[in-house]
């Protein structure tokens, strides 16, 4: 087995391919020991002590180290542990917290019902636009809402904590929305 490694936006983050599939439907994040018990490989990977975020996607394991760590000395340290867990076929999940989806840490901001059809749209933008580019760089982004021409969203993974997350909101996704939605007026981090 071998695999493949990927630099993110995000310098502190790195985007681990094992060439199979990681999760077979949706996306979970791991911010703390805390949520990492909920998988034996992301509480694998915190006990290295400098693994401060672990991202499963679909195909991919974003990584992110805690600041002041040097990639050169977690790397090979975080291939070995993902080799172990793929080549041994142990479970992603521990069986009583097993989860595909992302936990719904925060409530989403609700949407008014006679703005469906905006919200549909503003959704499948998302879906079929954002979602790809942004796991492409190792995360994920969240619809939270739709109020007053305001769009709430939230990233994930690589995406949470890189320095042009903001830039990704408001160049990128922003003016993606504001070009087919003329309702959209703004884009928020949620």
């Amino acid at each position: 087995m071998f695999i493949e490694t990927e630099t993110t936006p995000n310098p502190a983050t790195l985007k681990f391919l094992p060439g199979q599939e990681v999760m077979p439907a949706g996306t979970r994040e791991f911010r703390s020991d805390e949520d990492a018990a909920a998988s034996p490989l992301a509480a694998t990977l915190f006990d290295l002590g400098d693994v401060t975020g672990v991202f499963y996607g679909r195909d991919f394991i974003s990584v992110t180290a805690a600041p002041g760590v040097e990639w050169s000395a977690l790397k090979p340290q975080v291939i070995g542990l993902l080799l172990d867990h793929f080549v041994t076929g142990a479970p992603l999940f521990h069986a009583a917290s097993a989860s595909f989806a992302v936990p719904d840490e925060d409530e989403d901001f609700g949407d008014d019902p006679e703005l469906a059809d905006i919200v549909a749209q503003i959704r499948e933008l998302i879906e079929t636009r954002v979602r790809p580019a942004v796991a492409n760089d190792g995360g994920d982004i969240i619809y939270r809402g739709f109020r007053e021409g305001v769009v709430y969203l939230t990233m994930q993974g690589a995406c949470s904590g890189c320095p042009s997350s903001t830039a990704t909101l408001k160049n990128g996704i922003e003016s993606l929305l504001k070009h087919y939605v003329p309702e959209v007026i703004e884009v928020r981090a949620a």
